[in-house]
């Protein structure tokens, strides 16, 4: 494991790890919102190393990459960090994987920058627009009981709502304690003015992806109380080349609730690609 800083547009550093050897594939991956590189585990991110060039994203204002105070309304700065990375990288046939608001960030990229360096996208439990009446931002309730007290600057409001919002991370609390914990510590230590101003935009992709001209796995658990999964089936009825894999019952964190299924569906996908 290697750990890189690249300067944005900006001038935002952030922060990613590879693993994995240099001349596979590169499988990017996207982390969701106030979460970080670490929310994947170790175990899922060892095992795809085995078959990819893994370099998995702090997005801006979370985890160790930089924190500015303003700019997370604009989808240009989101679309220059991934393009930063992936310039740095030389990542020319990447595998995008976005969970949550990660796919989001992977649509800033591609309206930006196209698809020419992207061989496949990959969204889990994702939203691909936000903001009022966005079909493909629906939230579910675990996320709307935790707004706005997860964007608190007073410690026991939003210790409260990000303790509660957590548990959909990792479903059903029996045998992921140390999980839990861990998505829970990554949410605390993102900061309240980033925790709220990623909510605070508005955008549409709808059109986006009507035209995307890439394979797109959509894997979303049916039973996601943080991004609704009618928002997954939103994405599947505008997409062109789509395939699904709806979890049964699973909450907002797949690849917690079974790292080994995720890992062999993810990596199925990524080989079929064409580079």
């Amino acid at each position: 494991m290697t750990v890189r800083e690249v300067s944005s547009s900006d001038g935002t550093p952030i922060v990613y790890r590879t693993f994995g050897p240099e001349s596979a594939r590169p499988l990017v991956l996207l982390h969701g919102w106030a979460q970080s590189s670490r929310c994947w585990g170790e175990e899922v991110l060892g095992d795809l190393a085995r078959s990819f060039r893994v370099i998995a994203l702090d997005l801006r204002g979370h985890g160790y990459s930089g924190a500015p105070r303003e700019g997370y309304d604009n989808s240009e700065n989101w679309a220059a960090d991934v393009h930063a990375v992936l310039e740095a990288e030389h990542a020319d046939d990447a595998v995008l994987l976005g969970w949550s608001y990660g796919g989001l960030v992977i649509c800033d990229y591609l309206t930006m920058h196209g698809s020419a360096n992207v061989s496949g996208v990959v969204l889990v439990g994702a939203i691909t627009s936000i903001g009022r009446g966005e079909k493909g931002g629906k939230v579910g309730a675990a996320m709307r009981a935790a707004i706005p007290a997860a964007m608190s600057e007073k410690p026991r409001e939003a210790i409260a709502a990000l303790g509660s919002f957590g548990n959909a991370l990792t479903g059903p609390p029996q045998g992921k304690g140390v999980a839990s914990q861990a998505l829970f510590g990554a949410s605390l230590g993102t900061a309240p003015h980033v925790r709220a101003a990623l909510f605070d935009r508005s955008v549409s992709n709808d059109d986006l992806l009507r035209s995307l001209d890439i394979p797109v796995l959509l894997l979303h658990g049916t039973a996601d109380s943080v991004v609704d999964v009618s928002a997954a089936r939103h994405a599947e009825s505008l997409l062109p080349n789509a395939s699904t894999s709806y979890w049964e019952g699973v909450d907002h964190g797949p690849f917690v609730e079974d790292p080994a299924r995720f890992v062999a569906e993810v990596t199925e996908f990524a080989e079929s690609v064409d580079a």
